[in-house]
């Protein structure tokens, strides 16, 4: 309690306005929305991609649900090449990234422990960045080109969530992590909300070639105010406050590790750490599978046109987004105003996140061809899903912050997972297309949730670790 009251005190002497600390919220906000415009093109474009004509061979539209038609009626363009590839090879090429963004996660959290985050996050961005403006190059190669060069994408995004969360080790306060953690990693939200219909629409006017040329030139704007205006630590920041340095270290001052090792056996025989695995896994399965498949869901069971398409599977994300900013105002204010301890925080917000997006799911499958209740409920589900961002998602900065980067590096490496072999599972369950068909990838997703929802409220801790700390001695947060 007095380390709450001091921090809090603390808080006065540091404001948040023109901080160092919400500087960096924000820069990394805008990442994120990079990282995930970055990914998730490919969803929309691949839709104008695709060659109509082996669309319709392989059966892949649904006459269930009759054609929606759009209320403006524009010439679409269609100017961009179209290439022969069936579902099956649509399914690998979405896939593709995963297999690289799975290598680097471990890797990724344990050279940021070393050597910092700001290099390592910087360079995974723009990595992603200059090899997404080669896309269409790597489309016209063939299918073995694209697939490679996705993949290389997710090697360079493997490492920024890792980095990230090491670099918030040094940044965040402990009474203040919902709330800069959740800022922080919400622009990969808004990215999917903006990426989403603004790639349906340059697709439409334009033609799906500008969708990668538009977000890679972003995203090396975006690396070069990151490395001129980002610090490793508030030690080593140029224009940050006295004040503001001195309340961020001595908040942190309890909770770091000064051993330079990794204790490896220490972490993988942690409990509290493989709580936060399954949690992270079972989200993640209903995430990714939303993340790739519902632009097809949208196009092929409810019939929404490419235009309609962007706008309409955004909805979701932009839900997110609002849940994840403001989840993490409410979860700070239960710590600091209402003395919530961390672990009852993080239990709340995981449960709400994981249950409620399963119960919208669930009933999304119910409602058919209802277009209305359809895109209402989805959004419900994955707004609900906010609230994990103050839940499990920043629960490995309460239990180790020291070694955070290596601790997201190994559960988003099991979290991966779902994003290789969901969306294949789903095209697999789906041949016919078919309304009942697409029930059950929602039924499996919305089990899953619900199964890491109970492991972890049951195996979570709030405090840091033992084996976290150089001294052995674990301080309850």
């Amino acid at each position: 309690m007095t380390s709450d009251l001091n921090q809090a005190t603390g808080d006065d002497e540091a404001p948040v306005c023109c901080s160092a600390r919400y500087n960096l919220a924000v820069l990394s906000f805008f990442g994120f929305f990079v990282l995930y415009a970055l990914r998730v093109n490919l969803s929309v474009a691949l839709v104008d991609m695709v060659d109509s004509n082996t669309t319709t061979e392989n059966n892949r539209s649904s006459q269930e649900c009759a054609e929606h038609n759009a209320m403006i009626k524009v010439l679409h363009n269609q100017t961009g090449k179209r290439y022969h590839w069936d579902a099956e090879t649509q399914g690998w090429i979405l896939g593709s990234f995963f297999y690289g963004y799975i290598i680097t996660q471990i890797p990724g959290g344990y050279a940021a422990s070393r050597v910092g985050g700001k290099l390592l996050l910087g360079f995974g961005i723009l990595g992603t960045a200059i090899f997404t403006l080669f896309t269409p190059l790597a489309a016209d190669l063939g299918v073995i080109a694209l697939v490679v060069l996705r993949a290389l994408e997710g090697l360079g995004e493997g490492v920024t969530f890792p980095a990230m969360h090491a670099m918030w080790s040094s940044w965040a306060p402990p009474l203040e992590r919902s709330k800069l953690l959740s800022i922080s990693y919400a622009g990969a939200q808004l990215g999917t909300v903006v990426s989403l219909p603004l790639s349906g629409l340059i697709c439409y006017y334009m033609n799906w070639t500008y969708v990668f040329y538009f977000f890679g030139l972003v995203g090396i704007v975006w690396f070069i105010l990151w490395i001129w205006l980002v610090s490793d630590t508030p030690e080593t920041h140029k224009t940050i406050s006295s004040s503001e340095k001195e309340y961020i270290l001595s908040s942190l001052k309890t909770q770091l590790s000064s051993q330079k090792s990794v204790p490896w056996m220490s972490i993988l025989k942690s409990l509290p750490l493989w709580a936060i695995v399954v949690a992270h896994f079972s989200y993640n399965w209903t995430f990714y599978t939303l993340l790739t498949l519902l632009p097809t869901y949208m196009k092929d069971i409810l019939r929404f046109n490419v235009q309609e398409n962007g706008v309409l599977s955004a909805l979701p994300y932009f839900g997110c987004w609002l849940c994840m900013i403001l989840s993490g105002q409410a979860a700070d204010t239960l710590r600091v105003k209402w003395n919530f301890s961390a672990l009852s925080v993080r239990r709340i917000f995981t449960f709400i996140g994981m249950t409620g997006p399963a119960v919208f799911l669930v009933a999304a499958g119910f409602i058919g061809c209802d277009y209305s209740l359809a895109v209402a409920f989805l959004t419900v589900s994955t707004t609900l899903g906010g609230f994990c961002s103050s839940g499990f998602s920043i629960n490995h900065l309460d239990i180790a912050p020291s070694y955070a980067g290596v601790l997201l590096g190994i559960t988003n490496t099991f979290a991966t997972i779902p994003g290789m072999i969901g969306p294949l599972i789903a095209t697999s369950l789906t041949t016919h297309n078919t309304v009942t068909e697409w029930q059950m990838v929602f039924y499996i997703a919305a089990a899953i949730n619900v199964f890491g929802a109970i492991f972890f409220m049951v195996f979570a801790k709030g405090e840091v670790q033992s084996w976290a700390l150089s001294d052995q001695h674990g301080h309850r947060n």
